[in-house]
This record gives structure tokens, sequence and C-alpha cells, in this order.
């Protein structure tokens, strides 16, 4: 862990057995979740830097980790082609989402808790209710793995990033795609600001891009 005034290292994490692919903040900044090569995410005390819970459960590496706003779950994406939903307190796996044919390489949750949505090297996005596990949208359109996704602060669309070298811009609710960006070379990650107007993306070539959603209605 790093202090951003100075740059120093305050702490080093240590306990997972293997490299360490994913990591995420609490919204309240005591906590981190990281995701790992050892199938394992770890949840750590970021005043102590003691691992205070181990979640199991994974049967292939972890790529990806997200929590909610309000603190009280993970999701989490994995080269066993599943998200899983956990308990922050307990460390329990609530449910493991299905439906995925490949990797689940990124995860986002929507503001509200209530949603989240996986993209998986099979090509699609899945929206999926956290109450129930169900898949509730299925998105279609690239044309190659998708490697990233964000979720506007308003819960009502989401942008993908893929190795086909576009961005889309999803309608959560009906699962049509609003706008595509065409890069130089496949996308690889994306962010929305939190006045939710702009996309950030970086691609293959170190290449980062400002996109305005002004205009666009979701």
């Amino acid at each position: 862990m790093w202090n951003l005034a100075t740059g120093a290292a305050e702490l080093t994490l240590t306990g997972h057995r293997g490299m360490v692919s994913a990591v995420a903040i609490s919204p309240d900044g005591q906590r981190a979740v990281s995701g790992s090569w050892d199938k394992t995410l770890k949840v750590w005390n970021l005043a102590t830097g003691a691992a205070e819970l181990t979640l199991t459960g994974h049967r292939d590496i972890v790529l990806a980790v997200a929590i909610s706003l309000d603190g009280q779950r993970v999701v989490s994406g994995s080269l066993d082609n599943t998200p899983k939903v956990w308990n922050l307190a307990t460390g329990a796996a609530e449910l493991t989402l299905t439906g995925h044919g490949n990797s689940v390489l990124a995860v986002a949750i929507s503001p509200d808790g209530q949603r989240a949505v996986s993209c998986s090297h099979d090509q699609t996005l899945k929206v999926w209710n956290l109450a129930t596990g169900a898949a509730e949208l299925t998105l279609t359109g690239h044309g190659n793995s998708v490697l990233a996704v964000a979720i506007a602060p308003d819960g009502k669309r989401a942008v993908s990033a893929s190795m086909d070298k576009t961005l889309k811009l999803w309608d959560l609710e009906t699962g049509d795609v609003l706008a595509t960006f065409t890069g130089e070379a496949a996308m690889k990650s994306c962010a929305i600001t939190p006045d939710g107007v702009t996309v950030v993306a970086g691609d293959g070539l170190g290449q980062v891009y400002f996109l305005r959603l002004e205009g666009l209605r979701g």
C-alpha cells in the first residue's frame, strides 16, 4: 500500500501463494480485496496490513474483483468461467453466476448494488441480478474478447473495451448498443468519470482516449 502524498510504501500485504491479478478498495478505505493466481481472494485490513479473510471457492485463477458501494459484497471473476458473489463481512460465497463460455476477465457492480456486469473471452458481457443470480441480459456485438467494463454512475449504461479495437456503450435496461468507438489497437481498459460524461480508455499501443457521452441517452 502506497501513500499518495509522499510515494512511500506504507504496507506490504503478504499471504498469497501466487501472482496477484486484481485488487479493489472498499468505499470507506478501511479494507482491500485482492484476487490471485492461487485461486483465492483475500480481504486486508489497511490499518494493520493483516489478512482478515481468505475467500475460497474458485476452481482457477481469480482475474477480477469489485466491491459494492455499500461495502457489503464482493464480486470476483475467474478463469473458471464464473463470477462469484461474496459476503464481505463473513467471507461466504453467496452466489456462483454461471453462463459464460470462457474466462471472466472483468466485473463491475452497479451503484445501487442490485446488478453486476461481467465480461469474458467468450466475446460477451452478462448483466446479473445479484438477488437471484440470474443472468438478465447477454450483451453481444463484440468480435473478440471483452477485456474491461465500467458502469455509469446512474447505473443505466455500461462501457466495454475489447480486443476487437472497439469500445461499446450499452443500455443496461434493453441490452442495446448505444454507440461504438473504434480505435487503432485492442482496447485494454475503460472507466467512466463520476459525472457520467466522459469515458477514459487505454489501448494496446499505449494511447489514452477521452470520449464525451453528452447527447447520448440511455
